[in-house]
C-alpha cells in the first residue's frame, strides 16, 4: 500500500482522491503459508514463521480498497467485519474487492462502470451480517476489464437519500487502470 499524498490513496491500477474527512486503505491480502494461523490441520505442525498470515496456502490475492467517513480499524475483513460494527448514523463504509480473470465475461460481472447507489438498494437485509439502523448494498460490475464487487454500508437506513448522496461523492472519484 502507497501512503495517502495530498488525500489520494493509490495502488494495485485503483486510485481515489479521498473527500475530506474520509480515510481510505488499500491492500492485497498476505498470502498463507503451509501451517499459517487458520489453515486447517495447522495446530498439528510446528508453528510458522508468519504468525499474522491470513490467507491460506495457493490463494490468489486480489486488491481491496476501503473508505469510510470514519476512523477505520487496523484489524478488519474485506466486506469490513470490524468496522461496520463501529458505525455511527452518518457514517458510510464502501469496499471494492476485486476478483480474477476468470470472473471477466460472466453474467455476475456484466455491469460496466463503478456504479452509483440510489437510497432505494439499501436494505437491512443486504449486510453481510445484520447490524441493528444499518442497510446495505451489493453490486458486481466490471471496470477497465477487471471483475470488482462493490459493498456499501450506512450507518442508517432512514437516511439513505442524504448517505447515498454522500457515498457517490467517494465513488465517482475512484480510477481504475485497464488489466494489462
Amino acid at each position: 500500500m502507497k501512503p495517502l499524498t495530498e488525500n489520494r490513496l493509490t495502488g494495485h491500477g485503483l486510485a481515489v482522491a479521498l473527500p475530506a474527512r474520509w480515510e481510505g486503505r488499500l491492500y492485497r491480502r498476505t498470502v498463507g503459508e503451509p501451517g499459517a494461523v487458520g489453515e486447517p490441520g495447522a495446530a498439528l505442525r510446528a508453528p510458522s514463521t508468519r504468525s499474522t498470515a491470513t490467507g491460506w496456502p495457493g490463494e490468489l490475492s486480489h486488491p481491496v480498497l476501503h473508505l469510510a467517513n470514519f476512523a477505520l480499524p487496523a484489524s478488519r475483513g474485506d466486506y469490513g467485519t470490524g468496522a461496520v460494527e463501529r458505525m455511527g448514523p452518518d457514517n458510510i463504509f464502501v469496499a471494492l474487492l476485486e476478483f480474477g480473470p476468470d470472473c471477466l465475461g460472466t453474467a455476475l460481472y456484466s455491469p460496466r462502470g463503478v456504479p452509483r447507489v440510489r437510497p432505494g438498494q439499501f436494505n437491512p437485509n443486504g449486510m453481510q451480517r445484520r447490524v441493528a439502523g444499518q442497510a446495505g448494498f451489493q453490486h458486481f460490475f466490471t471496470e477497465a476489464n477487471r471483475p470488482f464487487c462493490l459493498y456499501v454500508v450506512i450507518g442508517s437506513h432512514r437516511q439513505a437519500v442524504r448517505l447515498a448522496e454522500r457515498a457517490n461523492e467517494v465513488l465517482e472519484r475512484i480510477e481504475v487502470q485497464h488489466a494489462g
